[in-house]
C-alpha cells in the first residue's frame, strides 16, 4: 500500500485529486474538515488520529506533530536502519504530502483581532511541509492546488525532474508564509531593530518585460501594504508595463502629498515623465489645474503619466481628452461613470490608456528596497518630522511667497538630485532633475519656467555649496529660495542673497532621492 497525507485549508481540486491517488493505489490519511471533505465526496480517508493511536488535542492546536507522519516523510526506506526502525514502530512511508496552511493573511486583511491572527498561525503544516521538502526525491509535496493534475502525471510517468520544482516552492510557501508573520508581528517596532529583514511577496502578475525589452520583470506585493498603485483596481485600458508602475508610483506620491500641502479645497494635478515630475498644479477646477499643469512642459506630458487625488471628475476626464493629449496612464483616488465613459470613447489613445483607481495612499512600511549584486538597501519612508522652517535673510517671504515655498518644497522631495523645482502658488513652472551639479539643475528649471520665473520661488532638494546658484536664480527674477542649509558656505549664500535681496528659507532637512 502506498500512501498519502492530504491536511488543506484550500479545498478547491482536492477532492479530485485525491480520486486520483486512490485510483493510483494510494491509502489517503488525512485530519479533521479535509477527512470530512473527502468522505462527503466519497472517498475513503484513514484518520490522522487512528493511525498514530494519539488524539488531536488542545483545541486541534496538535494533530500532526507525530513520529509516525514526520517518520513517513523524513524516512528513507534505502537505509537499511531506517526501514527496520520504520517496521518496528509502524511507520509507513509517505510518498506524497499535500498540504497549506492555516489562513493567517486573509485573517489578518479581514480585520480580526491580533489573538484571532495568532492563533492561525499554522504550525504542524509547516513542520511537514519542511520534512517532505527535505525528502522530495522519495516524496511528492505539494502546496498549490494549480499543481494536483501534474502530480498525478508525475506518479505515472514516474518522473523525478518535477520534485525539484515542488521542493522550491514548499520552501517559497513557508518562508513566504513566516516573512508575513514576521511583519505582522514587528507592528510597533521600530524600523532595523530586529536584524533579520524577512518580507513577503506574492506575485501579482507578471509583465511583458523590464526596464527594457531584453529583461524580464513582474509585479509583486506586499499583502498588508497593498493600496496605493500596486493596489489599485484598473478598471480601462491594456496591461501596465515596468516602467508605467515606475511612474505611476511617483505621480500618485507626489500627488498624495500636495493634495496635504496646498490651499485648503484646491485640487493638485501631478504629470510624471521618466520618474520625474514634469507638471504639477492646483485649483479649485481639477480641469484647470490640469491645464496649467500640461502646459508647464507640454512636450514631456506627452506619453506621461497623470495622478489625480480624489474623484476624477468629468470636467477634468474632457480636458485631458482633447486633440492633442496622451498620457500612458492615468491615476485617481475614484472616478465617475461620465469621466471613465469619456476615456472609452475616446478615439486612438483611448483604447489603450490605463485607468488605475488606487483610493487611499498606504502608510507604514519600507519606501524601497534596492537591490546590489549580493545585497539589498533598504531605507523607510522620506517623511519630514518637525521642520525647522526659518528665515535667515533680512528679506522674509510674503503669505503668498511662502505657501509657493512650502508646496515646492514638496515637489522637490519627488524630484531627482541634484533637485531643483521653480513655481508660484499656483503650481510648478520648472524643474531641474538628475544633474551632477546643482548650478546646472537651477539653470535647467529657470530655461523651463521663462519668463514666469519672474516673482517665481525656487526649492532646492538640498543645501547650495557656492553663492553662484543664488545670483543665477536672482538674476531670473526668483524672488524666495527654500532649501535645508548646511553648507559650509551657508554664510556666503546667504550674503549673496541679501545682496540681491532674495528671500530665503532654511528647513534643516534634506531630500536627496538617487
Amino acid at each position: 500500500m502506498r500512501y498519502a497525507l492530504i491536511s488543506v485549508t484550500d479545498k478547491e481540486g482536492v477532492a479530485e485529486f485525491a480520486a486520483g491517488l486512490v485510483q493510483r493505489g494510494f491509502e489517503i490519511l488525512s485530519t479533521g474538515n479535509t477527512a470530512k471533505h473527502l468522505e462527503e465526496h466519497g472517498i475513503d480517508v484513514t484518520g490522522v488520529s487512528y493511525y498514530t493511536g494519539f488524539p488531536e488535542i488542545l483545541d486541534g492546536r496538535v494533530k500532526t506533530l507525530h513520529p509516525k507522519l514526520h517518520g513517513g516523510l523524513l524516512g528513507i526506506p534505502e537505509k537499511p536502519h531506517h526501514l527496520e526502525e520504520m517496521e518496528q514502530l509502524g511507520i509507513k512511508p509517505i510518498e506524497v504530502l499535500a498540504v497549506n496552511l492555516y489562513p493567517f493573511e486573509q485573517t489578518v486583511l479581514s480585520g480580526a483581532s491580533k489573538a484571532d491572527a495568532i492563533e492561525n498561525i499554522d504550525i504542524g503544516g509547516p513542520a511537514m511541509i519542511r520534512a517532505a521538502a527535505k525528502n522530495a526525491e522519495r516524496v511528492f509535496v505539494v502546496v498549490d492546488p494549480k499543481d494536483y493534475s501534474n502530480v498525478l502525471s508525475a506518479i505515472d510517468a514516474e518522473a523525478d525532474d518535477f520534485r525539484e520544482l515542488l521542493r522550491a516552492k514548499a520552501f517559497a510557501h513557508t518562508a513566504y508564509y513566516d516573512s508575513i508573520i514576521a511583519e505582522y508581528l514587528s507592528e510597533g517596532i521600530a524600523n532595523f531593530e530586529i536584524d533579520s529583514l524577512t518580507i513577503g511577496y506574492r506575485l501579482a502578475s507578471k509583465l511583458r518585460y523590464g526596464e527594457n525589452p531584453h529583461q524580464s520583470g513582474a509585479l509583486y506585493v506586499r499583502p498588508f501594504q497593498g493600496k496605493g498603485v500596486v493596489g489599485a483596481k484598473q478598471i480601462w485600458g491594456k496591461e501596465l508595463s515596468y516602467n508605467n508602475y515606475l511612474d505611476a508610483e511617483a505621480a500618485w506620491e507626489l500627488a498624495c502629498d500636495l493634495e496635504v500641502t496646498v490651499p485648503t479645497r484646491q485640487r493638485p494635478i501631478v504629470i510624471v515623465k521618466h520618474g520625474n515630475p514634469c507638471g504639477a498644479a492646483w485649483s479649485v477646477s481639477t480641469a484647470e489645474a490640469f491645464v496649467r499643469a500640461r502646459d508647464t512642459d507640454p512636450i514631456s506630458a506627452f506619453g506621461g503619466i497623470v495622478a489625480v487625488p480624489g474623484e476624477l471628475d468629468d470636467g477634468v476626464a474632457e480636458a485631458m481628452t482633447e486633440k492633442g493629449n496622451f498620457f500612458e496612464v492615468v491615476v485617481c483616488g475614484s472616478i465617475g461613470d461620465e469621466a471613465l465613459d469619456r476615456f472609452k470613447s475616446r478615439s486612438g489613445w483611448g483604447q489603450d490608456v490605463r485607468i488605475l483607481v488606487a483610493g487611499e495612499r498606504p502608510s507604514g512600511g519600507f519606501e524601497s528596497i534596492r537591490g546590489l549584486r549580493g545585497g539589498a538597501l533598504v531605507q523607510d519612508a522620506d517623511v519630514e518630522g518637525p521642520v525647522d522652517w526659518r528665515t535667515v535673510t533680512q528679506a522674509r517671504p510674503n503669505t503668498e511667497q511662502e505657501s509657493a515655498l512650502r508646496a515646492m518644497w514638496t515637489i522637490a522631495k519627488h524630484v531627482k538630485s541634484n533637485a531643483i523645482v521653480v513655481g508660484g502658488a499656483d503650481g510648478m513652472y520648472g524643474a531641474g532633475a538628475g544633474q551632477m551639479n546643482r548650478v546646472q539643475s537651477v539653470r535647467l528649471a529657470l530655461e523651463q519656467a521663462g519668463d514666469r520665473a519672474m516673482g517665481a520661488v525656487l526649492a532646492s532638494d538640498a543645501f547650495f555649496p557656492f553663492p553662484d546658484s543664488i545670483e543665477t536664480a536672482a538674476n531670473a527674477g526668483i524672488s524666495a529660495i527654500v532649501q535645508p542649509g548646511g553648507s559650509k558656505k551657508d554664510a556666503d549664500v546667504i550674503s549673496a542673497a541679501d545682496a540681491l535681496g532674495v528671500a530665503m528659507v532654511f528647513t534643516g532637512v534634506r531630500h536627496f532621492r538617487h
